[in-house]
């Protein structure tokens, strides 16, 4: 009895712990681990998000259980912010470092594969958008081309085609000379522009509201552009999910037409219920709104009210790309995130013809001929108007003459703005080879984070009105011939074409758009 009370203790409490341990040994040796440089020699690590990472993102993790015989599960990194970060450099942020990292730690550990989102790839793409066009800005002379071709096999079309392959080999243009701010700068970012940019074009809405807009008047800019980004098959995509920019495709100027009562003209409730609707819809429907507050979508108007119909949605106002005509900065335009628009009269719905007299035959000084709207015409009428054989101004062209006529004979044309900044005369007068002059306060003019404005025209402030002829005569022939010239070679960038061609106004445009989409980084909303 005694001996079969000591053997079964024997049993219990020693032989058969002894076996377990001997057999767990054999089957999962990778659980164990002896240490001599610790006083513990059991030990199980797990890898977990560290505390900064944690601070950028929403982690999920799973555990894995191999046995199971399932296969190891991923980790996936879904960030949860709401906001959009304004990049004030190109420094790898925090959760791009933490988003490329894997590792496992110890002998048993989870697996750590990092699972990006389309969201997360199209940021890394911008990000190297971003380096290559600072390496592109700070690069000089022979630098510059070896850099091109260094490059050249990264840039392709949409097709699959090389677009450029060395810059004398590029049967388009290239931009060179000083109507640009950083000619080096803005070719890259036209090419990265081309590679990488794809807008999702939203399909609700009815005409004529929506996707049409007017194409034969001075708002034609507008219904140009919404149309020819409705037939575009390059930039425009049909996954919304690979989309860098959402495009808001409603017109302005139709819903002045057919939703504002003139009879009744502080009534705008119209345009009003019918912006907010819309993006109300969009909001509701896709996930792509509430994800950047707008900050990646972005409206286009010509019209005058375009700010304040962008006001009725304060996200649309404050977030969202503005493309507008009235790029006033007086009146909310923010050169940061919004973009001025070429106000291009197409009466006949064909580009006027461009061109005009040598600068030798160009015996007038300055014109300029239009009503009294706003302020600043009133000053330019009341101090030259039929007052000077040299500045010919006129608020009705005397029979016999010609506006375009006149344009095509005067060495510098007067641009000055209307009840609102923009003005029609500008695109008029590049087109005509007439130095235009801005008068105006408060104007952006287009395309300006790209050109240089005083390479090729005149600024003139409203106060110094009274000066505009001294001023002009002040420009020596040497100086004007400098103006006319690099004024040609900036028209192709104003230039109407359908379908668009390679730096036209169309592609001017969605280049404005795609700087200010460069701009931003969108985070993921979480799963």
């Amino acid at each position: 009895m005694s001996l079969f009370t000591s053997s079964s203790f024997l049993l219990v409490f020693h032989v058969i712990p002894l076996l377990a341990v001997l057999l767990l040994f054999f089957t999962h040796p990778n659980v164990l681990r002896s240490s001599t440089s610790s006083s513990s020699s059991w030990t199980v690590t797990w890898n977990f998000p560290s505390s900064s990472s944690i601070s950028r993102a929403f982690y999920s993790w799973v555990e894995v259980q191999p046995a199971n015989g399932l296969s190891n599960e991923t980790i996936d990194i879904v960030a949860s912010h709401h906001e959009v970060t304004k990049l004030d450099g190109e420094e790898e942020s925090t959760e791009d470092r933490n988003i490329s990292s894997s590792s496992t730690t110890g002998r048993a550990s989870v697996a750590n594969k990092t699972v990006l989102t389309r969201l997360q790839k199209i940021e890394r793409s911008l990000l190297k958008a971003r380096s290559s066009i600072r390496e592109a800005a700070a690069a000089a002379g022979d630098n510059y081309q070896q850099l091109i071709i260094r490059n050249s096999s990264s840039i392709s079309s949409s097709k699959g085609t090389t677009l450029l392959i060395d810059a004398d080999d590029d049967p388009d243009y290239i931009p060179r000379g000083p109507i640009y701010r950083n000619s080096k700068a803005f070719h890259r970012s036209y090419l990265e522009m081309e590679k990488l940019l794809k807008i999702y074009v939203y399909e609700e809405g009815e005409l004529p509201i929506f996707h049409n807009g007017p194409c034969k008047s001075i708002y034609s800019s507008e219904g140009t552009f919404i149309h020819e980004m409705e037939m575009n098959q390059v930039f425009r995509t049909t996954d919304p999910n690979e989309a860098l920019l959402y495009f808001l495709p409603f017109s302005v100027s139709m819903m002045v037409s057919y939703l504002y009562d003139a009879a009744d003209r502080q009534n705008l409730n119209g345009i009003k219920v019918s912006v907010t609707d819309y993006i109300n819809l969009i909001a509701n429907k896709y996930p792509f709104w509430n994800r950047s507050l707008g900050a990646d979508h972005f409206m286009l108007s010509c019209h005058d009210w375009g700010p304040r119909t962008s006001s009725f949605v304060p996200n649309l106002y404050h977030k969202s790309i503005r493309v507008l005509c009235n790029a006033n900065t007086s009146e909310g335009f923010n050169p940061s995130k919004d973009a001025s628009l070429p106000e291009i009269n197409i009466l006949t719905g064909e580009t006027p013809s461009i061109g005009g007299s040598s600068p030798s035959t160009r015996t007038v000084l300055g014109f300029f001929a239009g009503h009294l709207h706003g302020y600043i015409r009133y000053l330019l009428l009341q101090q030259w108007k039929n007052k000077d054989r040299d500045l010919q101004v006129y608020e009705e062209l005397p029979r016999g003459l010609s506006y375009q006529t006149m344009m095509k004979k005067s060495k510098f044309c007067l641009c000055p703005s209307g009840y609102e900044v923009a003005s029609p005369r500008i695109v008029e007068a590049i087109y005509a080879e007439c130095v235009p002059v801005l008068i105006s306060d408060g104007y952006v003019p287009p395309f300006s984070d790209v050109l240089k404005w005083k390479s090729f025209s005149v600024m003139v402030k409203v106060k110094d009105i009274p000066n505009i002829k001294n001023i002009l005569m002040g420009i020596s022939q040497r100086q004007y011939l400098r103006l006319h010239r690099r004024l040609k070679q900036v028209q192709r960038h104003f230039v109407v074409n359908s379908p668009p061609k390679r730096y036209d106004v169309f592609h001017m445009i969605l280049h404005s758009v795609w700087l200010r989409r460069l701009n931003i980084r969108i985070d993921d909303l979480d799963p």
